[in-house]
């Protein structure tokens, strides 16, 4: 096992990709692995969802009270598709001096950790969970599908929105509706910027699968993407990391939508 101590890993990728049931997979079932990291806990202006607790998954606050530690030099604080975070920078590098941090969250929190300049000298590994594989992604640009990869995105993930919305809280109100929207319509540009991160880990089973809950662990794609995840906590890179290239999700122009 690696000495690395100090260093911050980053886990992220678009809303309902499965990253929190494979955070939460992780202290369940490699609780040796989950006990050397510390939990990175950021600000939040949005309310919590079902399950959530307040300074656990993240400090929850009136959206006031966020944009005030902007003022503030130890605070960055980050539009996340139309809620506000705000990350503790000096809190951040007191974690780190006594050992690992783990974040788990969306890709303009990760933008920030992974070039923030107060940052610029922390070690890192950087993870991608995605909702498609290099070679889903490769083929459907070879075959010239009907529909463009943007769309296929945007649609994909409001499908697992979707599911994950109505297992959580039974039929969706219309302000839920409208959350899932920019979600799922931001997860294409979000995708774009995998190629940054050190390893993708293609995962299909989102927050709306069953496969998370297995009683004897989870299976499927959810199995492989957490073996994954320890395998590259333990140093080891696994044959279903990937590493993209820039080149495979290309960007879209700033004033094209994704669907």
């Amino acid at each position: 096992m690696p000495d690395d101590t100090g260093r911050l890993v980053i886990l992220s990728g678009p809303s309902c990709v499965g990253k929190s049931p494979l955070r939460q997979a992780l202290a369940r079932w490699y609780p040796e692995e989950w006990r050397r990291l510390r939990l990175l806990v950021l600000f939040n202006s949005r309310a919590p969802r079902p399950g959530e607790r307040d300074g656990i998954d993240y400090h929850f606050r009136t959206r006031r009270e966020v944009e005030e530690l902007a003022s503030d030099a130890r605070y960055a604080v980050i539009d996340v598709r139309g809620d506000l975070q705000a990350l503790d920078l000096v809190e951040l590098q007191a974690d780190l001096a006594r050992g690992n941090v783990f974040f788990e969250g969306n890709p303009y929190v990760a933008r920030v950790l992974q070039n923030h300049p107060a940052l610029a000298s922390v070690a890192r590994l950087s993870i991608f969970l995605s909702p498609l594989s290099q070679d889903e992604i490769a083929s459907r640009h070879r075959a010239g599908e009907d529909i463009p990869l943007p769309a296929f995105v945007t649609d994909l993930m409001r499908g697992k929105l979707l599911r994950r919305a109505r297992r959580q809280k039974g039929e969706p109100s219309p302000d839920d509706l409208r959350d899932i929207e920019t979600r799922a319509s931001r997860a294409y540009r979000e995708l774009t910027d995998a190629w940054r991160f050190d390893h993708v880990i293609p995962n299909q089973d989102g927050e709306d699968s069953d496969h998370w809950d297995a009683p004897t662990g989870p299976t499927g794609d959810a199995r492989a993407a957490l073996d994954a995840l320890v395998s590259l906590l333990r140093g080891v890179v696994p044959p279903n990391a990937e590493r993209w290239d820039p080149t495979l999700v290309p960007p879209l122009p700033v004033d094209q939508p994704s669907d």
